[in-house]
């Protein structure tokens, strides 16, 4: 709940976060032995999702299926050390060298369905134990697949010092996602972890393949090349490290091998960063302290009484991240700053110095500019360079939708944006406002009180 005095410190609190669903479904297993004769005395039967075994049955293969994509499917995660093609059914047995491995490969494809020429394939363990394979031809030309490829992928391990890479993106004008990096270096191998996080005022990553050939394909293949056009350079060496420790399962760090880890608190209920700007539309923002034993609550400083107020009338109830907003005054008359030698986990901020404030000189014209939230956002200090379809990219990249766009016609360093909702809007106006759009232009964002 936000709360805020006549002495100008709020106090916020949204809601409690919302718990995350899991979706787990019963797979489809086979139910007698497992050998290249009795094929066809199979019958499904329902098994729980918790059977491990070290065999893992693959269904809904392509009719021109190869053992050679079989085994790719698997070798990913570790050695694979027999197979069992079942090409009349469109199904296969994959048995690996330990049930540890072959619980790792059925975690990644529970959430990552493995697609083989245009055909998704699914993935999930065996009642089986162990493979036991004939001497038929087609057995045989299986067991000469897995041979071959067995040999080369070892081979191929050796090329790259390590398995984790190093991403730095260069000239970022456009936000990058974990799941963007996920979706770009998937094509080179089996992606195990992501940790993206900022350092030297870069986006970085650390990516962690299951095997360091992807590793070296993806470097080779990737380094240099842009995200988008001209822009969101990739810049990529091997890291020093040879794995990857994720905690959390969040959109700054994932763990594809591990979909039980909690969502963590790596980005608390409430930000400093999204506080500060949501509220500076109204005032000037002096310090944030986001409360120790509720998180979920904050305490916002704002320049004087007026400033407060204005930013309580015009935020309160509105919705940010799917949760209310409650704004009340605070008993607190400012925000004390922790004592020198003394740490509070980041939890407060002082921005009283900060370059953002929009209504410092007295007088200012931002004073005439307050209105209320809408979905249309006012955007300002707009270079020539940039166009409406950069901008329209631009605010549809964190997942809103743009429903209009309009420059000003005699000046196109101004336009108006139309979001899909006044939420949108809010959290749009957080995220880019302030955002570098090259050419020493950072974007003005605010709420309009017109419309297109």
């Amino acid at each position: 709940i936000c709360q805020c005095r006549s002495d100008g410190v709020i106090v916020l609190q949204r809601g409690p976060d919302e718990l995350f669903s899991s979706v787990s479904s019963g797979p489809y297993i086979m139910s007698t032995t497992a050998n290249g004769n009795d094929s066809k005395k199979f019958k499904g039967d329902i098994r729980g999702p918790g059977v491990l075994s070290r065999v893992i049955h693959i269904r809904k293969l392509p009719n021109d299926i190869t053992e050679a994509e079989v085994i790719s499917l698997g070798l990913p995660f570790g050695d694979v050390t027999n197979l069992l093609m079942l090409k009349t059914k469109n199904q296969a047995f994959l048995e690996m060298n330990s049930e540890d491995v072959a619980q790792n490969m059925v975690g990644y494809y529970s959430t990552v369905t493995p697609i083989i020429r245009h055909h998704p394939v699914y993935v999930q363990f065996s009642n089986h134990k162990e493979l036991k394979t004939d001497n038929s031809p087609n057995q045989e030309r299986a067991q000469a697949a897995l041979r071959a490829l067995s040999s080369s992928h070892a081979d191929l391990a050796v090329m790259a010092p390590t398995a984790v890479l190093r991403v730095v993106v260069e000239n970022l004008v456009y936000p990058v996602t974990l799941d963007a990096l996920c979706q770009i270096f998937s094509k080179y191998g089996t992606v195990l972890r992501i940790i993206v996080f900022t350092k030297n005022s870069q986006f970085q990553a650390l990516l962690q393949y299951s095997e360091g050939a992807s590793a070296q394909a993806a470097k080779v293949s990737l380094d240099g090349q842009n995200i988008y056009n001209g822009c969101c350079t990739l810049r990529i060496s091997f890291s020093k490290l040879t794995s990857l420790n994720v905690k959390y399962n969040n959109e700054k760090s994932r763990d594809f091998t591990r979909p039980d880890l909690p969502s963590g608190d790596s980005q608390p209920p409430m930000e400093h960063t999204a506080m500060a700007t949501a509220f500076s539309v109204y005032g000037d923002v002096m310090r944030v302290k986001i409360l120790f034993n509720k998180k979920e609550n904050a305490l916002v400083q704002m320049s004087d009484s007026t400033q407060a107020q204005l930013a309580m009338s015009h935020l309160n109830g509105q919705r940010l991240h799917g949760k209310p907003l409650r704004i009340t005054l605070s008993k607190h008359t400012n925000v004390q700053l922790p004592r020198e030698g003394h740490e509070d986990q980041g939890l407060t901020k002082d921005y009283s110095n900060s370059p953002l404030h929009r209504f410092k000189k007295p007088g200012s014209k931002n004073y005439s500019n307050i209105f209320p939230p809408s979905a249309t956002l006012h955007l300002s200090n707009i270079p020539p360079s940039v166009v409406e379809d950069d901008l329209k990219m631009l605010f549809s990249s964190s997942g809103s939708m743009v429903k209009a766009f309009k420059f000003f016609q005699k000046d196109h360093k101004m336009a108006l944006i139309q979001m899909g909702s006044v939420e949108d809007a809010i959290e749009s106006l957080i995220e880019f406002h302030n955002h570098d759009l090259g050419e020493n232009h950072h974007l003005r964002v605010s709420f309009s009180k017109s419309s297109i």
